[in-house]
């Protein structure tokens, strides 16, 4: 009797299928939540403060979420290494879903405040700092190594488009009701949780105690640090997208340079993410196989081109800046997702299963330190110079960046494909070596 073909394709598995839903659910939660955290405590603070103070409110929430991840990042990749990555996701996203719907309480009865909107930064954070890892390395456990690098491109997919949609879907739950945009983070937080409770058990790396944990902690900066390329990566997205950080003051734009309110918040949060479902979806056609160092490099630049464009709408006739402006973000989105995509894909096949949880922690917080540390760069510095310098300014960073790490890191400029051989995988001497 001839054995039954094997599944193919990563979509065959029902727990990478209840993962996709999962993770999509979670990143629309979680960035549709936060532009309207970011939305409120900008109306509140200007309640009482100039632009420039409450541009730097913005600046704090950014904060208030980026320092737990940066004080647990070398333990939370340690837990996803080391416990069941599906009940650490689990937990967490019960811990989000409820921060939600607190938020969407405070809301409707009107005691919403801005020591309430940091306190659930701090939360939003800290949940983060466990999940991202856990679920970053569970994806590749829920597939077989052969459609393991077509899961990678799926679930990289599905998280930026996830990041990028999950704004416009919130200015526009917010624009119709805005404790409902809360409610709606909460209800699709819930609905990840039950997608998560939906995968059985998967094979989990043996634990290692041969080693005090806190080496094993130190082995995942080790094995960065030693893999150039990885290192390339991940530290490119983390300084172009440190500096470039327009989304970050999109609430300053939309109340008073366009003058086009929360409706028009969601327009142009809407913006990325067309840009990078227009790619991704290029991408379920013709996936990326060639030259993917180059094309990263090329995508960052054409990052910092939009994001000067879109500062400069504030020059524009106000009959065409809008127009301007939401063209600029699509293709911010696009040149994004072109990103991601090869990042996501160069570290996770270059990385042992091993060692992912760590890795993606790190992964996470440079992530992290991109976009929430970005938007407190961005705050702060639209409170010194003005927001409309602080974008142009970023965006021209952020090309200087992509300049600069084309030149210091060769390994990037020459890698052709995600094939770990044909770029020169190293090995974890670490993992091998105690």
């Amino acid at each position: 009797m001839t054995a039954a073909p094997s599944p193919r394709h990563p979509l065959h598995f029902s727990n990478f299928r209840a993962y996709l839903v999962g993770r999509l659910c979670a990143v629309l939660a979680q960035y549709g939540m936060m532009i309207i955290l970011g939305w409120q405590a900008y109306n509140i603070a200007r309640e009482t403060m100039t632009t420039s103070g409450a541009a730097a409110q913005l600046g704090l929430i950014g904060l208030a979420q980026f320092l737990p991840l940066f004080f647990l990042t070398p333990v939370t990749g340690w837990v996803a290494d080391h416990y069941d990555r599906r009940w650490i996701s689990r937990i967490t996203l019960a811990l989000l879903a409820i921060a939600a719907g607190l938020l969407a309480f405070a809301t409707y009865e009107g005691w919403v405040s801005l020591p309430l909107i940091l306190g659930i930064a701090v939360i939003v954070g800290t949940a983060r700092a466990f999940n991202g890892p856990a679920y970053g390395a569970l994806a590749p456990n829920l597939v077989p190594p052969a459609v393991l690098p077509n899961a990678i491109a799926i679930s990289s997919v599905v998280w930026q488009a996830g990041s990028i949609a999950g704004p416009a879907l919130g200015g526009y739950a917010y624009a119709a009701t805005p404790w409902g945009a809360y409610a709606l983070a909460s209800a699709l937080f819930g609905v990840a949780l039950g997608a998560m409770m939906l995968i059985g058990p998967v094979p989990q790396p043996p634990r290692d105690t041969s080693r005090h944990p806190i080496r094993q902690m130190i082995d995942g900066f080790a094995y960065v640090r030693g893999n150039r390329l990885v290192l390339a990566t991940i530290t490119l997205d983390l300084f172009a997208v440190l500096l470039a950080g327009a989304t970050a003051l999109l609430p300053v734009y939309a109340r008073d340079i366009l003058h086009v309110g929360s409706a028009g918040l969601g327009h142009l949060a809407a913006a990325p993410g067309i840009g990078a479902g227009l790619t991704a979806l290029w991408f379920s056609f013709r996936p990326m196989k060639t030259n993917v160092g180059v094309k990263m490099l090329g995508s960052v630049m054409l990052f910092g081109l939009a994001t000067i464009a879109f500062g400069c709408t504030a020059f524009l006739p106000r009959s065409i800046a809008i127009e301007v402006g939401i063209a600029a973000l699509v293709v911010l989105g696009s040149a994004d997702m072109v990103s991601v995509f090869v990042r996501q894909s160069l570290v996770q096949l270059h990385t042992p299963d091993a060692m992912r949880g760590r890795v993606s922690s790190l992964s996470q917080l440079t992530i992290s330190a991109s976009n929430e540390l970005g938007e407190a760069e961005s705050g702060f510095l639209a409170a010194l110079v003005g927001p409309v310098a602080a974008v142009i300014g970023g965006g021209v960073g952020a090309i200087l960046i992509t300049l600069y790490w084309a030149r210091l890191f060769p390994e990037l400029r020459l890698a052709r494909s995600f094939d770990p051989p044909d770029i020169g995988r190293e090995e974890n001497s670490q993992e091998k070596n105690p």
